[in-house]
């Protein structure tokens, strides 16, 4: 059966960790889906791990909606979510609406998610929820503000700490679903758990959380460095390299193909 938003809910009242990982093309979303993630995010970090810009902010809604088409196809029973990138929510309401509505009606993707919180964000959230958009809020470290915040741990103070959790009280108030914690002390994560109705999804942000997510290139060991937080549960870019040599090898050999018997 397909995950919902009302599922996730249950997940989080029965106790029950919510899986999520990214995905940016078909192959490894079908991956994911017939291994039982529940959540499948089209994260603005394709940009990085795909595309190989140096940070989130270079990637369209064009793009986005490109890739969350791919992955939608090979997705039957997990929840899509699709970033909405950067500048492409964050001059109006209006703006984040189109943005949005493009998304769920090109792509098939079932919400999206966004970076920030009070005021303007709050704002933006309350409409795009009203219209029947759902709507995945993020705070902590915010990728797309890497040249305000870098990519350094938030909320370490109990001034920023105390900022960090209203700013998710907010986006629950305005109509989030659920809400990504990323890179915060584990304490203010734990306080945000239980404070909020809602689902959160922790990267970085210690095992208190309702759920808990990877980009699936750093899980696959592909990516070239890893964050703090992440882990690596197997070496692909290894195998990869080796599977590419060991072809190249039997290529210039002559060893492949084999001759066919007659």
């Amino acid at each position: 059966m397909a995950v919902n938003i009302q599922q996730l809910n249950q997940l989080k009242q029965q106790g029950r960790p919510i899986v999520t990982l990214t995905a940016s093309d078909y192959g490894i979303a079908q991956l994911l889906d017939e291994a039982g993630v529940d959540v499948i995010m089209v994260g603005d970090s394709l940009a990085m791990v795909t595309l190989g810009y140096q940070t989130t902010l270079p990637v369209t809604l064009e793009e986005m909606i490109h890739h969350a088409k791919a992955v939608r196809r090979g997705v039957k029973r997990a929840l899509v979510v699709c970033d909405l990138p950067f500048l492409t929510y964050q001059e109006s309401p209006q703006q984040a609406m189109h943005s949005a509505g493009r998304i769920l009606k090109e792509t098939g993707a079932q919400a999206v998610k966004l970076e920030g919180g009070y005021p303007a964000i709050t704002q933006t959230v309350a409409q795009l929820t009203l219209a029947g958009i759902p709507v995945m809020g993020h705070v902590g470290l915010t990728p797309q503000s890497v040249h305000q915040l870098g990519y350094r741990q938030q909320g370490k103070t109990p001034e920023a700490g105390e900022h960090i959790l209203q700013e998710a009280i907010a986006l629950a108030e305005a109509g989030v679903f659920a809400i990504v914690l990323e890179h915060i002390p584990d304490d203010l994560a734990l306080r945000i758990t239980q404070k909020l109705p809602i689902p959160t999804i922790g990267i970085g942000a210690g095992p208190h959380c309702d759920g808990q997510v990877l980009v699936t290139s750093d899980l696959l060991g592909l990516s070239q460095r890893l964050p703090p937080f992440a882990k690596s549960y197997v070496n692909l870019r290894e195998i990869i390299t080796q599977a590419v040599q060991d072809f190249g090898s039997d290529v210039r050999q002559g060893q492949f193909p084999e001759t066919q018997k007659k």
